[in-house]
């Protein structure tokens, strides 16, 4: 194993041990402060009350790892400043329920960060006076479509697992071994919850954890220069992301169609569609696997120049009307 690879295997093993770790730590925590996610019969069906503070965990884990192995400068430290407002976000929400305006408008503080630590479009189409506003549309958008899509065991940890090991790919193909080792801290982090987060949960990410990962994954695409793979490079994060999108997309024009606001909760997500149509939670996690692999795979040909931008768009549409095929038929 060469330098490279051993400080990447370090990482993503450091990540997982402290992770690993603190979880059974923060389950304690939280049942002695009452942190604790109550079914209430619409979204929330789990059976018996679940701990949050995973979130916490995986912050800790990962934040711990980068103090250690990771080389920091002026942009990683705004890029951490955006992160922490997330999870602290998220975990005010935990603790006493914020409204809507108020979760955004501290997304929007932390989009701000990003936006001044340089995560935006800098090539291609968009180097002009759209691309802070598009790149800030897409921060706000994968960070709430991760917050979304965590209504059942694992699934948000799952989406996020495999949308980090596509992009850990492209890193290294593209021999940008600083974001490697920052993704290998990340996953690490998230394997680790997964032990704890399967189906019978022992704890949530809560929303302090779902704004953290969402977070992450919409700003790591901005450290890649995509035009050295193709013109149409920025498509991959597209791909790799295409769950989650799909969720929160699928989200607006229902519960549009049906007059309730957006933002407001409903039974109509991804999940809970397949939940109606017989898939246990094991199946419902296969099946998002599957769908990832499948994306990941259709992105990976891209890099390597085996598909063109044409075939990837017919691969594109090819699978979302697979998608909506065993969503909603």
């Amino acid at each position: 194993m060469d330098h490279l690879g051993i400080k990447l295997f370090f990482s993503t093993t450091l990540s997982f041990l402290l992770t690993y770790y603190l979880i059974p730590i923060f389950i304690r925590i939280a049942y002695k402060f009452n942190i604790i996610d109550h079914p209430d019969g619409v979204i929330k069906k789990h059976i018996v009350p679940t701990p949050y503070l995973g979130g916490a965990a995986i912050y800790l884990g990962f934040l711990t790892t980068l103090g250690i192995v990771f080389p920091f400068d002026n942009q990683f430290f705004l890029f951490l400043i955006g992160s922490t407002i997330l999870f602290y976000i998220g975990l005010i929400d935990d603790l006493i329920a914020l409204r809507p305006a108020q979760k955004f408008a501290g997304q929007a503080v932390a989009v701000l960060c990003f936006l001044k630590a340089g995560f935006y479009l800098k090539s291609h189409l968009f180097y002009n006076f759209w691309n802070m506003p598009i790149s800030a549309l897409w921060m706000l958008l994968i960070i709430n479509a991760f917050n979304l899509i965590d209504i059942m065991d694992g699934l948000s940890s799952t989406v996020a697992l495999f949308s980090s090991v596509g992009f850990l790919y492209i890193a290294l193909l593209m021999q940008q071994n600083v974001v490697a080792l920052l993704l290998c801290a990340f996953i690490g982090a998230l394997i680790a919850f997964l032990r704890f987060n399967l189906p019978k949960a022992q704890i949530y990410l809560g929303d302090a954890g779902s704004l953290f990962i969402g977070g992450f994954l919409a700003t790591v695409p901005f450290l890649y220069n995509w035009g050295m793979l193709d013109w149409y490079g920025y498509m991959i994060p597209l791909v790799f992301l295409a769950i989650p999108l799909l969720e929160i997309a699928c989200l607006v024009l229902i519960r549009t169609r049906k007059n309730i606001p957006f933002y407001h909760a409903s039974p109509d997500h991804f999940a809970i569609y397949l939940k109606n149509k017989g898939f246990g939670p094991y199946k419902i996690l296969a099946f998002v696997a599957v769908a990832s692999t499948v994306l990941i795979f259709c992105s990976i040909l891209f890099a390597h120049k085996a598909i063109d931008i044409t075939t990837l768009f017919s691969l594109g549409a090819l699978f979302l009307l697979s998608w909506l095929y065993c969503i909603f038929f």
